[in-house]
């Protein structure tokens, strides 16, 4: 899990939006979006863990062996949906958005779309 909060708010802020919307989106089907908690990493870890232990990496039925990666996507999900207010992104303290890589490393898109209110 990378923390891309900084780089979205960063996105935000250079596009002058004082308010409206802002979705991060990776086009990818082993790849996911979460907001989660940014203060401790041991959240990101605990996370992957329990995905990990709910859907282990195991022999499915595709062949490119990474069904696991592709099941995870589909529970974290491929975009989040963040508030603009005042010009910057609406996340609670402990908040950040997260580019999580089920299948890599690889390199990998996000697309950042802003929304005006």
């Amino acid at each position: 899990m990378v923390d891309i909060s900084r780089e979205v708010a960063r996105i935000v802020r250079e596009a002058g939006v004082n308010s409206g919307v802002c979705t991060v989106y990776v086009p990818h089907t082993t790849a996911g979006v979460t907001i989660n908690e940014n203060a401790d990493p041991d959240v990101a870890h605990d996370m992957l863990a329990a995905l990990a232990e709910m859907v282990p990496r195991m022999r499915f039925r595709h062949s490119e062996g990474n069904s696991d990666a592709h099941i995870k996507t589909a529970l974290v999900g491929t975009s989040a949906t963040v508030l603009i207010d005042g010009g910057a992104l609406v996340l609670g303290t402990w908040q950040g958005i997260y580019l999580c890589e089920f299948d890599g490393p690889r390199s990998r898109k996000v697309y950042v779309h802003i929304a005006r209110a």
